[in-house]
């Protein structure tokens, strides 16, 4: 018997010409992380699809606990002990935790009857052996994010998994969450479970993973254990070339006030929060998830209406915008959290993206000016980097980074005095994060000031002239950047409401 429970050996997969991946192998041993990483594109999701039996591999073999399984359906897959967790979720809202977890497997009586009691029990046992406790009847649409992922491990262990893929599970996550997560993933290591954990931020691999396996171009790149590997090493094997990890950094003084809001508060959490934003600046906005700061910024866009306080952009003589469309036209501007969802129109293409928020000046009588509108696109994509294949491909073709540049380039093309990113690189790989990066000190230096939702503590620490940190709707304190560190950050972001309110 091998001492591997996974072997997928020199695997190469290509669609329409364009080779995807070329004599990758990996290996599993039971009872062991392993994180699997790569810029988008670089063939993991590829991989694990002809794991999960979704793809059919173009050569190559893969053995499962000693058996041959590169020509098995994804049931066959499945039925075998493999589980994968994608990151979209697949779940079904209106229907209860416990029939989620077994769900097109419930236990049912001799007439095809549902079996409540059984159903309730196995799951019993499955969230005990996780644990964790939910309710078994509350439809998993009144669960938070953090739980149906739980929903899905414990679907995946129903399944008799004995190795688990979990595709950017921490995408969602944050905080207390996110150590909930690990905590889980180590319980499950000690019964034996295999894990392939793929990520885009490093610092979770180095505290989850046993090994690391990098892969660049549908090709592996190396696969080392994780205490051989510091993470400038990690990134080099990543991007293809040595990449300077410091933040990028801009010496200026600081500007004019910008933006004031004092005293804000909404029917959602937030409750009495003020600041100031300043010419060329980035703000960082940190917190634990349901903290408030999405709901800040929705309040400053305009997007949830206020209870009470005020908003003035200052050096534009603009306030008390009750909508999105009076904050674009006061200069200011929102990058969101789901840039899918509500950043973009996926289906159409990145030169309507890009163009759609000034559409009104690149018509005449009604007429759209062609040459114009190309003129937006072509600048748009020189001053951001965006690779696509033309102006006129959809944007959910496009790589995370490169959506997020899209959106980018759709705000700049409004010519605004504050931009707020929400989460600005979360799902964006290494090498396009770091041009983020470059970007928002680019336009602090165009005089720009940058708010910066993040729940990446690095980041916020790296990227932010000021910090502001929140707790349960308040201002819990702010730093500067020479008293920021990631402790103090977590001691305010997790003090009690009443002493967050005094600090």
């Amino acid at each position: 018997m091998s001492e591997f429970i996974l072997e997928m050996r020199n695997i190469s997969k290509s669609f329409a010409g364009v080779q995807a991946l070329k004599d990758v192998s990996i290996r599993c041993r039971p009872g062991l992380v392993y994180g699997l990483v790569g810029e988008n594109g670089a063939g993991k999701s590829t991989l694990m699809k002809i794991l999960a039996g979704a793809y059919s591999a173009d050569a190559g073999e893969i053995t499962y606990k000693g058996e041959r399984r590169d020509q098995a359906s994804t049931a066959e897959i499945i039925a075998s002990g493999i589980s994968i967790i994608y990151q979209e979720l697949a779940l079904v809202g209106q229907m209860s935790v416990a029939e989620n977890i077994f769900l097109g497997r419930e236990p049912r009586h001799a007439l095809g009857i549902l079996n409540l009691p059984e159903l309730h029990a196995r799951s019993a046992v499955l969230l005990k052996r996780l644990g964790i406790e939910l309710d078994l009847d509350l439809p998993v649409s009144e669960l938070t994010i953090a739980q149906q992922q739980l929903v899905e491990i414990a679907k995946a262990l129903s399944q008799h998994a004995d190795l688990i893929v979990m595709d950017e599970p921490s995408a969602i996550l944050a905080g207390s969450e996110l150590d909930q997560l690990f905590e889980i993933i180590q319980n499950l290591v000690e019964q034996g479970v295999t894990i392939i954990y793929i990520s885009h931020r490093l610092e979770e691999v180095f505290r989850i993973a046993d090994e690391v396996t990098v892969l660049k171009d549908g090709e592996l790149v190396a696969t080392r254990p994780i205490g051989e590997l510091d993470r400038a090493t990690l990134v080099e094997y990543m991007v293809g070339r040595p990449l300077d990890e410091v933040f990028p950094q801009t010496e200026h003084e600081q500007g004019e006030l910008v933006l004031a809001a004092k005293d804000l508060a909404t029917d959602t959490i937030l409750d009495g929060v003020s600041l100031e934003l300043y010419a060329g600046e980035i703000l960082g906005i940190a917190g634990m998830v349901g903290s408030g700061r999405t709901e800040l910024a929705r309040a400053l866009f305009g997007a949830d209406p206020l209870t009470g306080g005020s908003i003035e952009l200052v050096d534009k003589g603009a306030s008390a915008w009750g909508s999105p469309a009076q904050a674009i036209g006061a200069g200011l501007v929102l990058a969101p959290e789901d840039r899918k969802a509500h950043g973009l129109f996926t289906t159409l293409s990145v030169r309507i993206n890009v163009s759609i928020p000034i559409l009104s000046t690149l018509t005449r009588l009604g007429v759209l000016k062609r040459r114009a509108e190309d003129q937006v696109v072509r600048e748009a994509q020189e001053r951001l980097s965006i690779v696509m294949s033309s102006p006129d491909q959809e944007t959910q073709f496009l790589s995370g980074g490169n959506q997020q540049k899209v959106v980018l380039a759709k705000w700049l093309s409004t010519d605004p005095a504050v931009i707020i990113l929400d989460e600005p690189t979360r799902g964006v790989d290494v090498g396009a994060k770091f041009e983020i990066y470059r970007l928002m000190r680019q336009l602090n230096d165009r005089g720009i000031a940058i708010v910066m939702i993040s729940s990446e503590l690095p980041e916020i620490i790296g990227m932010s002239d000021r910090i502001m940190v929140m707790n349960d709707g308040r201002v819990a304190g702010e730093l500067t950047r020479d008293e920021a560190g990631e402790a103090r950050i977590i001691e305010l972001a997790t003090l009690g409401a009443a002493e967050a309110g005094q600090s």
